[in-house]
């Protein structure tokens, strides 16, 4: 081997692992370019991501928004006024069947009104509030519970709540227990849904407001069912 061989091969030797690091630092360089790449498109999404996030869309909108949109008319928000109380004094009655009723059909009755009508009344309430009306309508002729001068089939608008309870009504079955309460509940209730459904064919015919007379379709449809059930169990008892 002469002597330049000899001093050659060291330096091919030398020339490998600086190979090595230029392709190194290469493939690094590459990496980090990548990197900022993607780091950049993150970011671009995430600023537009936070951008939609700050500013709420439609149909999130609509989530928040009137829960009875529409064309309102004076008859609609009688409806709601009228009927809250109207399904107050439904629940009130169902209450008092606790420790009372002796019957079970009557028992799956006022379960079912509990069930019906407290949803409800939560419902016709934010109607109301989106509306910007009040939930009570005022002091109207025969709304005062104790005056007893509710007339039980008037369906006059604005005037009176057919169905309504006097105070001595509540009285009297309060005071009941067992089958005596069993047939108090099931003539009051019957009157009582015969004056909710009244009001809801009033608002069937006169109202503007698709969501308040659908609710009006579901009272005509469940109360009507509820008084022949009622019928049938007076029957009997």
């Amino acid at each position: 081997m002469t002597a330049h061989q000899r001093t050659a091969r060291p330096a091919r030797r030398t020339a490998r692992p600086r190979a090595r690091r230029l392709s190194l630092t290469g493939l690094a360089a590459a990496a980090a370019l990548s990197l900022a790449a993607c780091g950049g498109t993150t970011g671009g999404d995430h600023k537009d991501g936070a951008g939609h996030g700050g500013k709420p869309s439609a149909t999130a909108g609509s989530t928040t928004g009137n829960p009875a949109p529409g064309p309102v008319g004076d008859t609609d928000v009688m409806f709601a006024q009228m009927m809250i109380p109207h399904h107050q004094q439904a629940l009130e009655m169902a209450r008092l069947a606790d420790g009372r009723a002796a019957d079970p059909e009557i028992k799956k009755l006022v379960a079912a009104i509990k069930q019906a009508q407290d949803p409800e009344i939560q419902r016709m309430r934010s109607w109301l509030t989106a509306w910007g009306k009040p939930e009570s309508a005022g002091a109207m002729p025969g709304m005062d519970h104790g005056s007893g001068s509710m007339d039980h089939g008037s369906t006059g608008h604005g005037s009176t709540m057919s169905g309504m309870m006097s105070d001595k009504d509540m009285k009297d079955l309060k005071a009941a227990k067992g089958r005596d309460f069993d047939r108090k509940f099931a003539s009051m209730m019957i009157d009582h849904h015969k004056g909710a459904i009244d009001m809801a064919k009033d608002e069937q015919r006169r109202g503007r407001n698709a969501t308040a007379k659908k609710l009006a379709d579901d009272v005509v449809r469940t109360q009507a069912a509820e008084v022949a059930e009622l019928n049938k169990i007076l029957d009997r008892l």
